[in-house]
């Protein structure tokens, strides 16, 4: 009865406080099929390492100075207008509701550009600002992704053991790196011999994946991709 009960409720709280799309404003959904078609795209080719945009398919100058541990990061959507918001929401303004649609972008960018996986796992939040924020968006992402693939999704093997200056905050690539150096660990040895998929929300420099793959690929797991909702692609 209590499952009756819940959706009863979110439909009448639907109807006394009709959801509003992101984009566009219309009521009916949080970000409608229409605005979604319309979400700045990352193009491929792209570089094959990070994911950023590259004409040539090659990997790109800035991958080619910095060796990753990484097997390589993708992205469907470029972090500006309607996304940085939908992100900005999604994660600061408890707009949970948000977890589904944006996982279904990523479950059609998985589709059509296929990655080796087994594993999903959520990029981790520090118990301290796990207890601020209430919640980790990435691991709500990785739930609702495995949902629709049908993937497992492993949430508390890798852990976030510093509590950091947000990478957002940090002024340089080098200044991501050491911020993110030894922060995080593993519990078991679950990911061991396994394709591990990091879900995380945004990536700039991506040295918050590469933190979790150097750790996760020197336990023993056979490979670790990224894939992350939205890239910026002027910071690197």
């Amino acid at each position: 009865m209590l499952p009756q009960l819940t959706k009863f409720s979110g439909m009448a709280l639907d109807f006394l406080f009709p959801q509003k799309c992101l984009g566009c404003g219309e009521e009916g959904e949080i970000l409608c099929r229409s605005c979604r078609k319309l979400l700045p795209r990352i193009v491929h080719p792209v570089c094959p390492q990070c994911g950023r945009p590259q004409a040539s398919g090659l990997i790109c100058p800035v991958c080619v100075t910095l060796p990753a541990v990484i097997d390589g990061v993708r992205s469907p959507l470029k972090f500006e207008g309607v996304v940085r918001e939908a992100i900005h929401q999604f994660k600061y303004k408890n707009l949970r509701t948000l977890a589904k649609p944006l996982a279904e972008i990523l479950q059609e960018y998985l589709t059509r550009y296929p990655l080796p996986v087994q594993i999903l796992v959520p990029v981790p939040l520090h118990a301290k600002r796990l207890k601020e924020r209430g919640y980790n968006q990435s691991e709500l992402l990785a739930h609702e992704i495995g949902k629709l693939i049908p993937i497992p999704v492993i949430a508390d093997c890798l852990v976030r053991t510093k509590y950091l200056l947000p990478q957002a905050r940090t002024a340089s690539v080098e200044e991501r790196r050491q911020n993110v150096k030894g922060a995080f660990s593993l519990q078991d040895s679950r990911l061991s011999g396994k394709q591990v998929l990091l879900i995380d929300d945004v990536a700039t420099s991506g040295s918050t994946l590469e933190s979790c793959a150097s750790v996760i690929k020197y336990s023993g797991a056979a490979s670790v991709w990224g894939l992350v909702l939205a890239r910026d692609i002027i910071k690197v």
